[in-house]
């Protein structure tokens, strides 16, 4: 969700006002993406790297992720929309770990066929595929896993997006020309759109203007 910072440098108000406006357009893209027949909607809030940020920029974020969680728990589950989090959840506040469990608890509930809107909050590929490798390493020592049953299907399970397939489209807004350590495990053959539309002004039209340049895409797989 990238842009959130220039969008409101451009209006002459503090960036907490971007993230906000960021955090609106999350949810109306979340329960678009629903109600067209998307399974998975996935996007990165707040990388392992954002740490760095001036504490009082990440202390807003943390509240706004307080405040739309429970928000998602009230109004977004009632549309059938099941709200999870992918992360490192061992570094994040314990009443933001609580809310997190309470929002899982209804995706549970919610059943299978719920569409799911995943937040990676201090998320990292790198660091999610390390912890995937020490995971698999500590069932090896104890005998639960071979070395031999390492496979890439094993390592996928071993990811904080098991319970979902690997994306088909990666949606970069706000100009930027790179990955930013999102999905790189899972985006191996994913299809990449770039807009300079920043993440705030994203709207359901830009949604469908991405769409439809996939759907003209040929995915070949490696194939002819």
């Amino acid at each position: 969700m990238d842009g959130n910072g220039r969008w409101a440098k451009k209006r002459g108000m503090p960036r907490q006002m971007g993230h906000r406006a960021g955090a609106e357009t999350f949810r109306t893209i979340a329960t678009y993406c629903a109600d067209i027949g998307i399974k998975y909607f996935t996007v990165y809030a707040f990388s392992t790297e954002n740490w760095k940020r001036p504490q009082d920029e990440v202390d807003a974020l943390m509240n706004l992720f307080r405040k739309y969680l429970r928000e998602a728990a009230d109004t977004m589950s009632q549309r059938g929309v099941a709200v999870r989090v992918i992360g490192d959840l061992s570094g994040l506040p314990d009443d933001l770990k609580a809310q997190i469990a309470e929002n899982d608890t209804i995706a549970d509930q919610l059943g299978p066929d719920a569409a799911v809107a995943n937040l990676c909050i201090n998320y990292g590929a790198r660091d999610e595929i390390k912890n995937a490798v020490q995971a698999i390493c500590r069932e090896i020592q104890v005998g639960k896993l071979r070395v031999e049953d390492i496979t890439e299907g094993c390592i996928a399970k071993h990811l904080y997006t098991a319970h979902m397939p690997d994306p088909d489209l990666i949606i970069r807004p706000s100009g930027e020309m790179r990955t930013s350590n999102f999905l790189l495990w899972q985006s191996a053959y994913s299809e990449y759109y770039f807009t300079d539309v920043l993440w705030p002004d994203f709207t359901t039209a830009d949604m469908d203007a991405a769409l439809d340049d996939f759907n003209h895409r040929q995915r070949r797989y490696g194939g002819i």
